[in-house]
């Protein structure tokens, strides 16, 4: 079978959008599967929809990469958007044509080429997605390093060439998955031109010719299709082979922090994808949404599910306790703590359903359980109190969920091993519980207590919560009530009783 390419394409009779030549108006940092499914995908829209005509020149943030395998094949790859959307089974395919190459700057032409794009006059924007490691600033790098180690080097270096070539500024978009990513690297920026003693006038064209815009991106990228039989099948489908074959979930959202001017400079309103890539000047409440909502679920009712018997989040959207639960947490308790329009909110809300029951990922609930500690902390924590400070009295199911925190880590302790603190599930198998390892030897330490005693040591644990949780209310009785329940009566009737 013949590897995807132009030529390739055009024999296998594809009849979908494709634009083979065009400049390149964006030169991105990071070639995985996550930006292939989402920042190349809006562009490729962008192109098709809006007549942007632009590729996207995609460079290697480290050594080992795609570099060779996106040349190889034009930079042409099959996406499959796949999932759940308003109760429907979608399986969408597309070819995406926004990628021209990809260069690896640790080889020494490709460096020149990545200083030439710099310089271009076709260049508008700059993407990066280098990994939350990846914007941080490393004093080892040096100016003349070809290239650094670094991505904030690596950028200060590209900036600074397109500086000197007098092109005009560009505007940067930073999708890393951290708090504040386009101040962060703006930052770091700044801080090479420190180090680097680099002139003043071009730390005004950074800072004032470049626009530098934090971002927040959602969509759920499984990535290359694992089952030999499925590629097979695709491959003898499609009439080519494509090992950079992506898949990403239906649902996608782009925020973008910035000038709302800029909706008229990015191609995406003229595209019409306003609802689904869009700039505002403070994306805070949509970070809050998305965290709240989409990871609040998540953590707010995967552990009581696994003890219930689930293992997966797609099962557990299939049981209407569990699933009733998750939506009574979301619409009545969560909902109305935030600050976006209720309509945008129940629409997003009964996106989390058709995306938790994706017939096409087998997300498990353990995956989902990392790290529960510090998640209950930011993703339900906030809804909880916020919810007391409106209501006047405790939220039904994220009280629950925080007992249903509690008896997952605790149920029936075995030991505590360098992998984590194992437990026993009601069902007899036993599970392993992942998090900081100062928590796990609390539980440890606990692990002969009382419900009453095992609940005042939690709520009290600053260390867990920031604050003294005993002083809720009611929070300490009712929580050791809830914890009793799911350990006799089990975590699914338990539930039901907030039903």
């Amino acid at each position: 079978m013949e590897r995807l390419n132009y030529e390739v394409l055009k024999k296998s009779g594809y009849d979908g959008y494709v634009l083979k030549d065009a400049p390149e108006k964006v030169l991105q940092f990071g070639e995985g599967n996550f930006l292939r499914a989402f920042v190349d995908y809006w562009f490729d829209l962008a192109n098709e929809k809006a007549g942007w005509n632009g590729k996207c020149c995609l460079v290697q943030p480290i050594a080992p990469g795609l570099a060779n395998m996106i040349n190889d094949q034009e930079g042409l790859y099959t996406l499959y958007l796949r999932g759940s959307e308003n109760g429907q089974k979608v399986d969408a395919k597309r070819v995406i044509s926004s990628v021209s190459r990809c260069l690896n700057p640790y080889e020494a032409d490709d460096y020149k080429k990545m200083m030439d794009v710099a310089a271009s006059d076709d260049l508008e924007i700059i993407v990066s997605n280098t990994t939350e490691a990846g914007i941080q600033y490393d004093p080892s790098c040096k100016k003349d390093d070809c290239p650094p180690s670094s991505f904030p080097a690596k950028l200060t270096q590209v900036l600074y060439h397109r500086y000197k070539a007098g092109k005009p500024g560009i505007v940067m978009l930073a999708c890393e998955l951290i708090d504040n990513n386009g101040k962060e690297l703006l930052k770091c920026v700044n801080q090479y031109i420190d180090q680097w003693e680099l002139e003043d006038s071009f730390r005004k064209y950074v800072n004032e010719d470049c626009t530098f815009c934090g971002s927040l991106v959602d969509r759920i990228v499984p990535g290359r299709i694992r089952d030999e039989k499925e590629v097979a099948e695709l491959e003898e489908k499609h009439g080519y082979a494509d090992p950079l074959l992506d898949v990403g979930e239906v649902f996608g959202v782009w925020v973008i922090e910035g000038d709302e001017k800029l909706n008229d400079v990015l191609p995406f309103k003229k595209a019409g994808l306003l609802d689904k890539v869009f700039v505002t000047p403070d994306m805070s409440p949509y970070k809050k949404r998305k965290v709240r909502i989409l990871n609040g679920a998540h953590t707010g009712f995967v552990l009581g599910a696994y003890l219930a018997g689930e293992n997966i989040v797609r099962d557990c959207m299939n049981d209407e306790t569990i699933k009733g639960f998750m939506n009574k947490m979301l619409y009545d308790e969560v909902i109305p703590t935030l600050p976006l329009d209720k309509d945008d909110l129940m629409q997003f809300a009964a996106a989390v359903e058709d995306r938790f029951n994706n017939p096409f990922v087998n997300h498990e609930l353990m995956s989902i359980s990392l790290n529960s500690t510090s998640k209950w902390k930011a993703r339900n924590m906030p809804s909880f109190l916020g919810y007391i400070e409106e209501k006047g009295c405790l939220p039904q199911c994220l009280t629950m969920s925080l007992a249903a925190y509690i008896a997952f880590y605790s149920n029936e302790i075995q030991s505590l091993t360098d992998a984590g603190l194992v437990c026993r599930r009601p069902a007899g198998n036993e599970y392993t519980v992942s998090d900081d390892r100062w928590a796990l030897e609390f539980y440890y330490a606990h692990r002969n207590d009382t419900p009453e005693a095992l609940v005042h040591a939690v709520l009290t644990n600053e260390q867990m919560w920031d604050q003294d949780l005993t002083k809720i209310a009611g929070l300490e009785e009712t929580v050791t009530v809830d914890l009793k329940m799911i350990r006799t009566e089990g975590a699914k009737a338990a539930f039901a009783s907030c039903l």
